[in-house]
C-alpha cells in the first residue's frame, strides 16, 4: 500500500508474487550489525491474505518498536524481522516467530488531514522480548529547537537508516537490506515543518555514506548525529522519485513522549 496524500508517503506495498520490493537508503551503505535493534516490519490489514505494506522501525525497549502512524493506521496484523538482509528473514513477508502483540496508532493521526501536525507515530509490541546491548533512545523535550537558529545548518548531520528502496531512476532498485546514509539539516520551521517536522536532505551528493530515505523507509529512525538518539521518524517526501528533502516527525515535542510513553512502562 503505497500511501499518497499532500504528498508522497513512504510506506512500500508488496505482496506475495513479489516480495523483495523493500530494499534500502538511497545512497547509502550496508549497515551490517551497526544498528541491530533497526528492524522491517510487514504490517497486513483485516482480511487480507496475499498483501500487505513494509515500513522500518527502532527498538526502544526489549518489547517496544517505534515506527510511523500512516504505518500502522489500518493494520491488523504485523511481523518484525532484525536481520541486516532478506537471507536471514526467515518466513518473511506474512509469517515467523517475531509478530505484533499490539497495534498502536497516535490518536492524533488523521491521515494528514490536520498537515504539518500530522502525528506520524506509531507502536508495535512484540509478543516476546528482543535483546540487544543498546536500544533507541529518545531526545528531551525541546532537542532539536537549538538547532533552529544555529549557523552553518549543514554541518548538522543525522544518520538515517532503514529498509527502503535504493533507487527509483532509470529502474527501482530494491533488495531487502538494512542500509544507513548520513543527511543534513535543511529546516525546522517553514510551512511544511512549522514545530512538528523535521526536514533534512536527500541525495545531497556528498561523497561516501551521503544519503537520504525511500519507499519502504517510513517509520525508520532519524538518528542525531551518530548516536542512537531518536530524534524523529521518517515520515513523508514531495515527490515519488525520492529526490530533494527528506520529512520526519519530531519526537522531542511533549506530545509524542506522551504517547510513546505509554508503551514504556
Amino acid at each position: 500500500m503505497l500511501k499518497k496524500v499532500f504528498c508522497t508517503f513512504l510506506a512500500l506495498a508488496i505482496v506475495l508474487v513479489f516480495v523483495s520490493t523493500s530494499g534500502a537508503i538511497t545512497y547509502g551503505q550496508p549497515d551490517g550489525n551497526a544498528h541491530p535493534y533497526v528492524g522491517v516490519v510487514v504490517f497486513q490489514a483485516a482480511g487480507d491474505t496475499t498483501s500487505g505494506w513494509s515500513c522500518t522501525g527502532t527498538l526502544l525497549s526489549p518489547t517496544v518498536l517505534l515506527t510511523a502512524g500512516h504505518c500502522t493506521a489500518g493494520a491488523a496484523r504485523a511481523w518484525v524481522w532484525f536481520e541486516a538482509e532478506r537471507k536471514g528473514m526467515v518466513g518473511y513477508p506474512f509469517s515467523g516467530d517475531l509478530t505484533a502483540k499490539e497495534i498502536h496508532t497516535h490518536p492524533r493521526y488523521d491521515d494528514f488531514a490536520s498537515f504539518p501536525a500530522t502525528y506520524d507515530l506509531g507502536i508495535v509490541v512484540l509478543d516476546r522480548k528482543v535483546t540487544r546491548s543498546a536500544y533507541g533512545k529518545l531526545p528531551g523535550i525541546g532537542f532539536l529547537d537549538a538547532l533552529a537558529t544555529r549557523r552553518g545548518l549543514q554541518e548538522v548531520n543525522f544518520t538515517v537508516v532503514g529498509y527502503g528502496m535504493q533507487d527509483v531512476k532509470p529502474e527501482p532498485v530494491a533488495n531487502v537490506v538494512r542500509y544507513w546514509g548520513t543527511s543534513q539539516l535543511v529546516n525546522l520551521s517553514s510551512h511544511l515543518t512549522d514545530g512538528y517536522n523535521l526536514q533534512t536532505t536527500n541525495d545531497p551528493g556528498k561523497g561516501t555514506g551521503s544519503g537520504g530515505t525511500c519507499s519502504g523507509d517510513s517509520g525508520g529512525p532519524i538518528f542525531y548525529g551518530t548516536s542512537n538518539i531518536v530524534v524523529a521518524v521518517n515520515s513523508f517526501g514531495l515527490n515519488a522519485n525520492c529526490v530533494g528533502a527528506d520529512f520526519s516527525f519530531r519526537t522531542d515535542r511533549a506530545d509524542s513522549q506522551r504517547f510513546i510513553s505509554n508503551f514504556l512502562k
